[in-house]
């Protein structure tokens, strides 16, 4: 029953199985939701947030940006809770980063991005996402290296971040990022054909 209840921890999904009796137990896991941690208080930002809620995940932003860390341009976040206005590698240890926690970086600044993916690296967290072009992730990359990173550790930065969909627009960069969350979290194909690479 160990290993089925771990099973079922490790793919959210309940389980019929038998124990050494041949008794058959039902195993369901007793998750709390997945977090999405967001960091940049951008556009993108204000629709990745509602899709997650609405998908089940627990949203949090974090942008030491006051004027754009607002509930008026975050409704349902609660600030100091779920819209947090400090530094990333400030509050990010302090959310205590999980295996049940994806966490996305939309600023398009290093100042807040790298600080981000160093703490993200260090952590269990399943899905690293970070906005920009290949270009730009190619120089992140690059920047994250020389600071010791092995490359099968970068490889788990996802950039660019999101399903290559063709996405216009905030709505749908958004709509990308959590479609390629969900990909991953739930072990979908499209958690390896993402598209980028298509020529």
């Amino acid at each position: 029953l160990g290993r089925a209840a771990l099973h079922a921890l490790a793919t959210g999904r309940g389980l019929l199985t038998p124990d050494s009796a041949g008794q058959n137990w039902f195993v369901q896991p007793l998750l709390p939701p997945p977090r999405l941690l967001i960091v940049g208080a951008v556009h993108i930002a204000q629709h990745l947030a509602r899709l997650a809620a609405l998908t089940g995940f627990d949203p949090i932003v974090v942008d030491p940006r006051e004027a754009l860390a607002t509930t008026e341009r975050f409704p349902g976040l609660e600030p100091g809770r779920t819209l947090i206005t400090e530094w990333p590698d400030e509050a990010l240890p302090a959310l205590g980063i999980d295996s049940t926690t994806a966490l996305v970086t939309l600023t398009h600044d290093a100042k807040l991005d790298d600080p981000t993916l160093e703490t993200a690296l260090g952590s269990p967290a399943f899905y690293i996402g970070a906005l920009g072009s290949r270009k730009t992730q190619a120089s992140r990359l690059e920047r994250l290296q020389q600071l010791g990173y092995a490359p099968e550790a970068l490889a788990r930065i996802r950039g660019p971040v999101g399903l290559a969909i063709g996405a216009v627009g905030a709505e749908e960069i958004a709509l990308s990022i959590l479609a390629d969350i969900v990909a991953v979290r739930r072990n979908g194909p499209l958690a390896t054909r993402r598209g980028w690479d298509n020529p």
